[in-house]
């Protein structure tokens, strides 16, 4: 899937910083560790407090390679009948909005013979709607941590089990909070934050961990039914987007594509989306609309003579194609072909965008819309493409 698949993150249009930039080239940002990890140490610890009253300062459990991680255990409590830990998530260098959360573990002993039951408490959501990999009606705790889990009760409490059983409760106490900033509600996961990762590592800035929230975002409409996804660059772009086709689409179908145009049409094809409609601003959509296929500020420039061809195209007047070569920034352009009234500028821009897409996606779907806004929300430029013609 990913080096790090946490993707309890807001899906926002954002330009790193450029020493976050250089900091990754160089590898020194600092990693850090998944809410699967966490919960596995708050289970680990809690359940050592629980069998011999002593309360770890730290713990180490195995991460699912097999390489093992030190966590710092906050604090632990050992209550009649059961123990319980608390460990702060620390994401290193990453932006994850669950960077600093308190992922707690309560631990008890049943009497279910050698059944190891991890259920979700506070803070962690329930999975509402299909697509996610997880059963309907349960917390979204993933299998990757629950494995990490069982394995980690398995280390400490392997002779126990042949009399007892072990109860995990774990919740995160600003959990419902946190997931508010998350695209969790409109995938589905209601009341807090989900319990992930495949590694137990999270990687700064990941690439990986950023498709693959549009992966799971793409499974989830699928699985709802729906053959409509609308891509955004970001949260701008969405609410804007918004406002000109209703409401009438489910939230789920909307997804915030940032820079990954390519990848996020290919998969939406490959797993049967039949309507794509795009919606952002004339800067990333004219990288688009040349082809470039991955829009990250660092990785593509706007191209100025490319917009100044397209210019060409609607039959603009030399004085003003130069205008536009000489342009300073796409928003630049956008003045430029408003106050020169360049007719057809921004739809012939769509169309391009359309015609991209259509590539990237082999063909496959029925239809691709692109719908272009000003800053303030109005639309300037639209354009589609069917197979109809």
């Amino acid at each position: 899937m990913s080096n790090s698949d946490d993707v309890n993150i807001s899906i926002a249009e954002q330009e790193l910083p450029e020493e976050v930039e250089e900091k990754r080239k160089k590898g020194l940002l600092r990693t850090g560790y998944t809410t699967g990890t966490c919960a596995t140490a708050a289970t680990k610890a809690a359940l050592i407090a629980l069998l011999t009253g002593n309360i770890p300062k730290e713990v180490t459990v195995t991460l699912p390679k097999g390489n093992t991680a030190v966590i710092q255990v906050k604090e632990c409590k050992i209550v009649d009948g059961y123990a319980e830990c608390t460990v702060v998530k620390d994401a290193g260098d990453d932006p994850d909005v669950t960077h600093g959360a308190e992922i707690v573990s309560r631990v008890e002993l049943t009497d279910s013979i050698g059944n190891i039951d991890i259920q979700g408490g506070k803070g962690v959501g329930i999975v509402t709607k299909p697509g996610l990999g997880l059963e309907i009606g349960k917390p979204a705790i993933n299998p990757t941590p629950k494995r990490m889990i069982i394995n980690a009760v398995n280390e400490v409490a392997h002779n126990i089990l042949s009399r007892r059983g072990v109860k995990i409760t774990i919740s995160v106490p600003r959990g419902e909070e946190l997931a508010k900033k998350t695209d969790n509600p409109r995938l589905g996961i209601v009341g807090g934050i989900s319990i992930l990762g495949t590694t137990g590592i999270v990687i700064p800035y990941s690439t990986a961990s950023f498709a693959a929230s549009i992966r799971q975002a793409i499974d989830v409409t699928v699985a709802m039914g729906n053959d409509t996804v609308v891509f955004t660059t970001g949260g701008r772009s969405e609410e804007f987007i918004k406002r000109v086709i209703g409401y009438a689409l489910p939230d789920h179908c909307f997804i915030q594509m940032g820079d990954f145009v390519a990848y996020s049409a290919r998969t939406a094809a490959n797993k049967g989306i039949k309507r794509i409609i795009v919606g952002g601003f004339i800067g990333k959509l004219s990288k688009v609309a040349k082809g470039i296929k991955q829009t990250h500020v660092k990785g593509s420039t706007v191209d100025m003579d490319f917009l100044a061809s397209i210019a060409k195209e609607c039959n603009a007047d030399t004085a003003s194609i130069e205008e536009i070569r000489n342009a300073n920034t796409a928003r630049h352009v956008m003045e430029i072909v408003i106050s020169k009234g360049i007719k057809g500028y921004f739809d012939r821009l769509c169309m391009l965008v359309c015609e991209r897409i259509y590539e990237y996606t082999d063909s496959k779907v029925d239809s691709i819309e692109c719908i272009m806004f000003d800053f303030d929300g109005n639309v300037i430029g639209n354009a589609r493409l069917s197979k109809e013609g």
